[in-house]
């Protein structure tokens, strides 16, 4: 049983699989980053299987990475452990058999756009937002800055990158990063009649196609992004803007809310 992942199967060999940890805005840790390419490959082992809807439980698609994971890192094998975890969970997502339709709802930022980026289609809907936020931490998102190019092209993978810019559904859709724009209500049914669609479809004729799409997905891009980026999160830099960023969260949450207006 998944931790952080909850899987439905439904008709036409399709599946919705939802990021669930509602609480964390659907961050995601080192267990959801594990069981992620685990259950793509149960799916990909599965006949009844050949389409599935990614999306999130709550409001939101997924902050990103787990920041508080963070806490554990010291040396350089550390992060390089962890940014291996990641990144190979977002390839697991573009290189499986199994086609993947995001469905996105809310904010979709860092590791969050990222995961955008690796699946095959992508359906916000209007309230959608989508960001590189990892700047803002000293970070750069290596899987963002491999892939976003072949995506949304260089120059809005600079702008995002490099200013850590949220942009909405609109804007998200006019540069390729999404496909289609949906009212938030629709946004789920419409991803699965979608999904059904495609799963009426031979399944062979299906993978194959996929597989050809992305036949210049290989091992030495990705090894690249995995060492550049653990070498930059090990660096003072950034590992002191992270324990920044945790502090301020840590005083946010210990602040009593305001009295709303009138008590």
């Amino acid at each position: 049983m998944s931790e952080t992942l909850r899987l439905e199967r439904g008709p036409d060999r399709t599946a919705v699989l939802t990021m669930n940890r509602p609480e964390k805005y659907n961050a995601m840790n080192h267990a959801m980053f594990r069981e992620l390419p685990e259950t793509l490959r149960a799916l990909d082992a599965d006949p009844d299987v050949s389409v599935c809807v990614l999306t999130g439980a709550g409001s939101c698609f997924s902050a990103g990475g787990d920041i508080a994971d963070f806490d554990s890192l010291e040396g350089i094998e550390d992060y390089r452990g962890q940014v291996d975890l990641a990144l190979s969970a977002f390839s697991a997502v573009e290189c499986c058999q199994t086609t993947v339709i995001a469905a996105v709802d809310g904010i979709a930022f860092g590791g969050g756009t990222e995961l955008v980026l690796a699946c095959d289609i992508v359906i916000a809907s209007e309230r959608a937002r989508f960001a590189f936020k990892e700047v803002t931490l000293g970070l750069m998102p290596g899987y963002g800055l491999m892939r976003g190019p072949d995506v949304i092209g260089r120059p809005w993978t600079r702008r995002l990158a490099l200013t850590g810019d949220e942009i909405d559904a609109r804007v998200a859709e006019r540069i390729g990063l999404v496909q289609e724009v949906v009212p938030h209500a629709n946004l789920l049914e419409h991803a699965r009649d979608l999904a059904r669609r495609i799963g009426r479809n031979s399944p062979t004729a299906v993978q194959s196609g996929k597989r050809m799409i992305n036949r210049e997905i290989g091992p030495p891009g990705l090894a690249g992004a995995i060492e550049a980026t653990a070498l930059l999160q090990a660096t003072p830099e950034c590992r002191q803007q992270v324990a920044e960023f945790m502090a301020e969260r840590a005083r946010r949450r210990a602040r009593p809310d305001p009295p709303s207006v009138g008590r």
